[in-house]
């Protein structure tokens, strides 16, 4: 293979010193064919991607180096490479016309998002086979589904790549088994097992395990042994861990109460759904697409039952606790995230909390739009509140102005929940860190607050976060019980 030669090669010095924990994560990975960066969002995990492909780049290990990472934190990525290093990246996008220039050229850095190396499978494996190319998949959390079409294009292209690093803040998103096809692009299922479904089956948070202490047993056997199989080419640092000064993040439950017609809604909603959710007798598995959908609507009606019913014109039970604790946090000459799961939500409460100058992101704005309702929140002293979405806000924004985090409502993905608590709660805080979570009296809130719980402690465990006995002390195997209460009541 003809080498890769640039008329001037890029300086490959750096800006910054990196943290320790940072410098013992490059260390630890740099010379490996594949692995794994799993440290905790809020770490730096950026820092150490660069400074571990300016490594490889300078030890002339790799001709290329290409990161993928998610279409929103492109601008993030290419601000990123130019505060830490010299390298300025050719970047690849849906433009088959561009993308032609940049294969073709002697980059030493490439750029794309997922859906990018995907429209361009074919030229990519031509790419590949003529170049030394190591890959960096941040938020690999991307690729968790394997039997996504997008996944099938890494896996195919994983063997081309002269080395492989995936990088993510919470490889578990939500349940054990999401790890598995992250790990298979690395070792092409050496360590976690080539068979997908035998895997799931055997890591399952299932509905019917309180009270069964051998399955549960069973259970916490097979998530230790996730971390441990994978320990000889994957990091792991918590905040504690990595000994960061972080202040202190307290948790707090909001209790909140019905407001008449909308508990009568509720009420017609659940009654409608126990036929679907009990199948002869037994509570069906509760992350089935049929049953999520089902109890979405449960989550809407005790968000706001505008969602579902646009004649609903009163005030839902909520919203004063909410008004109350925006003004008290604002009062105290504090900034806060309100967090809601509904695009229409976010619009509401933008009109409803308007005297807060409230900034908005949601999927349905467009990209500048988000980026300048994020700097005016972060610039300017008389936006007190931010009102977003988990998914169009969670990944790659700091947003330590505030130091509070309101979840108006929430569903069931674990990862939006975290990432988005953690957009406060990072290098740069210097505050007491809360979370307040609203939960309406006997709903489907009190489920989702257990479920969350419990996927949380599973997490932990399969990620080497705690061992098995703080496991065990921690864990509560009550959520479907909760969940036939809830539905039964």
């Amino acid at each position: 293979m003809q080498k890769l030669t640039l008329k001037r090669e890029p300086d490959l010095t750096l800006k910054h010193e990196a943290f320790a924990y940072q410098l013992e994560a490059v260390d630890a990975v740099k010379d490996l064919e594949y692995a794994a960066i799993f440290h905790e969002q809020g770490l730096g995990k950026t820092k150490v991607a660069i400074d571990l492909l300016v490594y490889w780049l300078s030890q002339r290990l790799l001709d290329t180096a290409l990161i993928v990472v998610k279409k929103g934190l492109l601008h993030n990525w290419q601000k990123e490479l130019a505060s830490h290093s010299q390298l300025i990246p050719r970047v690849l996008t849906t433009s088959r016309g561009g993308n032609f220039f940049v294969f073709n050229s002697p980059a030493r850095v490439m750029l794309a998002h997922y859906e990018a190396v995907r429209a361009e499978e074919e030229r990519m494996h031509l790419f590949l086979r003529t170049r030394n190319v190591g890959v960096i998949l941040d938020e690999s959390t991307k690729i968790k589904n394997p039997d996504a079409a997008l996944t099938q294009v890494f896996l195919g292209l994983a063997p081309m790549f002269t080395k492989r690093v995936i990088m993510s803040g919470t490889p578990v998103s939500n349940r054990p088994h999401d790890i598995w096809s992250q790990i298979k692009f690395l070792d092409h299922g050496a360590s976690l097992g080539d068979d997908f479904g035998e895997f799931k089956r055997s890591v399952a948070l299932s509905n019917d395990l309180a009270g069964v202490d051998r399955r549960q047993a069973a259970l916490e056997v097979q998530l230790q042994r996730i971390f441990h199989s994978i320990s000889a080419f994957a990091v792991r640092e918590t905040k504690e861990s990595a000994e960061i000064s972080l202040p202190e993040k307290v948790i707090h439950p909001v209790v909140t109460e019905w407001e008449p017609r909308q508990q009568e809604m509720y009420r017609q909603v659940r009654e409608s759904l126990r036929a679907i959710i009990f199948q002869d007798g037994r509570l069906v598995a509760d992350e089935s697409d049929v049953v999520l959908k089902r109890l979405l609507r449960l989550v809407q009606v005790a968000s706001n039952p505008t969602l579902i019913d646009p004649s609903y014109q009163v005030e839902p039970g909520k919203l004063e606790t909410l008004i109350e604790l925006v003004s008290s946090i604002v009062k105290s000459g504090e900034k806060c995230i309100v967090w809601t799961s509904f695009v229409e939500n976010v619009q509401w409460l933008s009109r409803v909390l308007r005297r807060h100058n409230p900034q908005q992101v949601h999927g349905m704005l467009s990209t500048r739009e988000q980026t300048d309702a994020i700097q005016t929140f972060l610039d300017e002293p008389s936006a007190k509140v931010f009102i977003a979405t988990p998914g169009s806000a969670k990944e790659g924004l700091t947003l330590t102005v505030a130091n509070h985090v309101i979840f108006y409502d929430r569903l069931f993905s674990l990862d939006d929940y975290l990432q988005a608590q953690d957009r406060i709660h990072r290098i740069s805080q210097d505050r007491v860190c809360h979370v307040h979570n609203l939960i309406m009296r006997d709903s489907i809130d009190e489920w989702v607050e257990a479920l969350l719980h419990s996927k949380r402690v599973a997490a932990q465990l399969a990620q080497g976060d705690i061992d098995r006995e703080t496991y065990q002390k921690e864990m509560s195997y009550e959520f479907g019980d909760i969940l036939r209460a809830i539905l039964n009541a």
